[in-house]
């Protein structure tokens, strides 16, 4: 009766591992074919070789302003910086499904203290580039009626959200993934107009540090907030089979805002605006050294340049990476 008892639950257990491979070779096969069902002109773009492709990367971010205007007949002007965020990532992508884990050796040590949150989603046509900062590592110069003062970090707490989607136009023949997550391969050079829409908003505001520091100093807080829709384009570069270049822009026109500065609890709307835009770059070179191993660099740059009759202000967010991958 043991016998009995011992192969029913061998045959069990037999019975569990072949289902068990059998439902991974099936969620394997789903992932094969949709991998493989590509949208794109083959001439053009195709998948690169393997189901596994791993990927080391170095990544620095930063983000300054620059102000300058004259109020009362006071000219004024300030030029401000965060310090940069320089992390180091591992990636890992399987038939399309990607995941990534970073280390910041600044946050480690206890040195760096803001706070960055960036998600970048490419696809053949629709894509996306997302970041929220929160810093208090603002700082740099002043210029005004009172001499050259210096912001120190600590000094004013800055939150911002840059949002900017686009759409491709001629997506069967141009792969943004190709340059900026390397998931399919740009065999002949192509470029395409693209359309899109972005989004700015966040906050400056002054802390107590500054008040503990210089009590004369007011209690400010700016608020901004641009929606913008456009148009840009862009084109990718293919050079002796290896190598890959990447340029695209993409310029917005801002259609509505809500720009307001609190200075000691009086409140002030945004004048009449002259310029209002926002810029989307984004620049890529690629090396493939080989059908399994490639190398490379990218940026994406997010400017807005804002104008009314007294203040003119300009932003300029931005990311490089470097990055070695191979695919197995």
């Amino acid at each position: 009766m043991s016998g009995v008892f011992f192969f029913a639950f061998a045959n069990e257990i037999v019975a569990q591992t072949l289902t068990q491979a059998e439902r991974r070779a099936r969620i394997d096969s789903t992932l094969t074919a949709r991998y493989y069902r590509t949208p794109y002109d083959t001439n053009y773009v195709i998948r690169p070789e393997g189901k596994l492709t791993l990927k080391l990367r170095l990544n620095q971010t930063g983000n300054d302003f620059h102000v300058k205007g004259t109020v009362n007949d006071i000219y004024s002007k300030a030029d401000l910086k965060t310090s940069h965020k320089t992390t180091m990532s591992i990636g890992a992508s399987y038939r399309g499904i990607s995941a990534a884990v970073a280390i910041n050796p600044a946050k480690i040590k206890g040195v760096y203290k803001d706070y960055e949150f960036n998600l970048n989603y490419y696809s053949n046509r629709l894509s996306l580039d997302l970041s929220y900062q929160r810093s208090e590592t603002l700082a740099g110069d002043i210029i005004g009626d009172r001499g050259e003062q210096h912001l120190q970090s600590d000094d004013v707490t800055l939150k911002v959200l840059n949002i900017a989607g686009y759409y491709t136009f001629n997506h069967r023949r141009f792969s943004y993934p190709a340059a900026f997550t390397q998931s399919y391969v740009q065999r002949r050079s192509a470029g395409s107009w693209l359309a899109g829409i972005s989004y700015q908003g966040g906050s400056i505001k002054t802390t107590d540090n500054l008040k503990a520091r210089n009590p004369n100093a007011p209690d400010v807080r700016i608020y901004i907030g641009h929606l913008g829709i456009g148009g840009g384009y862009g084109y990718n570069w293919v050079l002796g089979k290896k190598w890959l270049l990447h340029l695209s822009l993409l310029p917005t026109f801002v259609v509505y805002n809500r720009n307001n500065m609190t200075v000691n609890d009086e409140r002030k709307e945004a004048q009449h605006m002259q310029l209002n835009m926002m810029f989307n770059e984004r620049a890529a070179i690629v090396y493939n050294i080989s059908p399994r191993y490639f190398v490379g660099a990218t940026a994406v740059v997010n400017n807005s340049v804002f104008k009314d009759d007294a203040v003119t202000v300009n932003q300029n967010k931005w990311r490089a990476r470097a990055f070695i991958g191979m695919r197995f």
